[in-house]
C-alpha cells in the first residue's frame, strides 16, 4: 500500500475476473489530510488511482505496474468525513498478445460518481 492505513478493503468480488467490484473504507484521520486540506479534507486524485491499482493487484494476485492512463476524470470531490466508503466497479479486459490488463473503472457511492479511470496495467 502506498500510504499506510489510508484505507481498508472491506469487500472484493472478483468471481468474474472481467467485472470486479470493491468496497473501500477511507481512514478520515489519515495524516495526508493534514496537508490536503486542513479543515476540509479531500482525497488526492493520485490516491484514488493508487487504490485502483492496489485493488487490481489484489484481484489478480500479483504486482502490477500502471503503464498507461488515457482517461482520468474527477467528477466530484471525495471528502472522507462525508464519504468514507467508496465502491469501485472495474471492467477488465485481457490483451494476451501485449501482456496488458485494460481497466475501465468508476469510483462511486450510491448515485454519486467521484472518479472515472481508464488505463492499462502490466505484471511486474
Amino acid at each position: 500500500m502506498l500510504l499506510k492505513n489510508f484505507y481498508t478493503l472491506a469487500e472484493l468480488d472478483n468471481n468474474d475476473k472481467e467485472n470486479v467490484m470493491a468496497i473501500v473504507d477511507l481512514n478520515k484521520n489519515h495524516e495526508v489530510y493534514q496537508g490536503h486540506f486542513p479543515g476540509n479534507p479531500i482525497v488526492p486524485g493520485v490516491c484514488l488511482t493508487q487504490i485502483i491499482k492496489e485493488v487490481m493487484e489484489k484481484s489478480e494476485g500479483k504486482d502490477l505496474r500502471l503503464v498507461y492512463a488515457d482517461n482520468i476524470k474527477f467528477m466530484a470531490i471525495v471528502n472522507p468525513e462525508v464519504n468514507s466508503r467508496l465502491q469501485i466497479d472495474l471492467k477488465v479486459k485481457y490483451d494476451q498478445e501485449q501482456n496488458l490488463i485494460k481497466v475501465n473503472s468508476v469510483t462511486h457511492f450510491n448515485d454519486q460518481v467521484f472518479y472515472k479511470f481508464k488505463g492499462n496495467f502490466k505484471p511486474k
